[in-house]
């Protein structure tokens, strides 16, 4: 089978999945396409079945112009507002530069973007629509009515079991994969357990919960899914005082192992002098874990450009969850109440080996004991019971005193 490459594509010409334009700019500013235009363009290609945008090729001549290399950033951090700014929900789209070769056999730089079939129906400045063909369309209303029906429907399926556009079976790992099943993996059987699922086409893709946790990188398809950890030396978020950072990538049970290895490492071990002098760690390990194992249980994968954030500090440990509280839990009612956003997630994170000397055998511990052990655990090292709060009702951040 020949592959078609992107520069193949772009001679045969725009069509439901590419769309080309010629960017033009002027100071600091993107001068064309028009900002709404495009907007509505990037919209109707998520509320279709995706596809790829190509900036810096005429649409109508499909000559490769490119984009003065002085301007990419410009036109990348003017596709990005427009995602999060001119788009209801964001869009969540892989922005890349590339270089295609133009008619006298030279690489010039161009922008390509592509985007996934979303889950949710995106408005955007010129109303609500679709790619068909190789042009956008407004939604009739009754179009648009069965399309929020699809798109409802799809995402009354737990987020953490929806298919993974572009994954096969073959990007799974077969030393994380074994570890769900007692034998071989098979079709069948990872069908069973929902790390496989057909698409709408009928053809076997990973679900979100099998690529976080049965791929090596994650970040590959859900380019958001890690943990970005941060050390400060002083009380504040100031860079003048970062003593060391670190983007923790790979699956769920790596991401927890490594910051946990990121937060030994950046603890500071404080003496203690009563009836006779004793040393104390800065924070309790076995809360921080907890909280981690919670974080990538419970966050919501699907808000796009979140990411967990783990910030320590002298005097305290900020940890901060994309997504709001599950099922009208508040941030008091954590400790008395249970519930799961991502069951399969959390079913098979209850499959994995947790780290040696905090008393568990397995990373999830499905009682819900997770809070009310962090309320202990912080109680008992700096008599202060751990902090909960809600950001805008879209991210959860927890504070953990350090000891005193």
């Amino acid at each position: 089978m020949v592959e078609v490459t992107l520069s193949n594509r772009i001679r045969l010409g725009e069509d439901s999945a590419l769309e080309l334009k010629r960017v033009r700019t002027s100071g600091k500013k993107v001068t064309g396409p028009g900002r709404d235009d495009f907007a509505d363009e990037l919209a109707a290609m998520a509320n279709g079945r995706g596809g790829t945008v190509v900036l810096g090729v005429d649409d109508r001549t499909r000559e490769v112009i490119g984009i003065p290399l002085g301007d990419l950033d410009i036109v990348e951090a003017w596709v990005r507002e427009i995602c999060n700014d001119s788009v209801k929900p964001p869009l969540d789209a892989d922005i890349r530069k590339f270089d295609l070769e133009n008619v006298s056999s030279q690489s010039v730089p161009v922008i390509r973007i592509d985007m996934e079939r979303s889950l949710f129906v995106h408005k955007s400045p010129g109303g609500y629509f679709r790619r068909i063909g190789s042009s956008k369309r407004e939604l009739t209303p009754e179009a648009l009515a069965r399309l929020m029906q699809e798109r409802t429907y799809n995402r009354l399926i737990r987020y953490d079991e929806t298919v993974v556009p572009g994954t096969t079976r073959s990007d799974l790992d077969y030393a994380l994969t074994q570890r769900f099943v007692s034998r071989d993996p098979t079709d069948d059987t990872l069908r069973k357990i929902r790390i496989l699922t057909a698409d709408e086409d009928g053809v076997d893709r990973i679900t979100i919960a099998g690529v976080l946790l049965c791929t090596p990188e994650p970040q590959k398809w859900l380019r958001h899914a890690y943990i970005q950890a941060v050390s400060y030396s002083g009380e504040r978020t100031d860079i003048d005082y970062q003593t060391d950072e670190r983007d923790v990538n790979g699956p769920l049970d790596q991401q927890i192992d490594e910051t946990m290895h990121f937060v030994r490492r950046n603890m500071l071990l404080r003496a203690r002098k009563t009836t006779a002098r004793s040393i104390s760690p800065q924070f309790s390990l076995r809360a921080v874990f907890e909280a981690l194992v919670n974080a990538v249980a419970h966050r919501d994968y699907s808000l796009p450009g979140s990411r967990i954030r783990l910030h320590m500090f002298g005097d305290r440990l900020e940890l901060y969850v994309p997504g709001s509280l599950a099922n009208t839990m508040t941030p008091e009612s954590l400790h008395l109440r249970q519930a799961s956003r991502n069951e399969l997630i959390v079913s098979l994170l209850a499959q994995c080996p947790a780290p040696m000397g905090l008393d568990r055998t397995r990373l999830m511990d499905r009682r819900g004991d997770g809070v009310p052990i962090i309320r202990h655990e912080c109680e008992s090292l700096s008599g202060r019971l751990p902090e909960y709060s809600l950001i805008d009702d879209s991210e959860l951040k927890l504070v953990i005193w350090a000891s005193q």
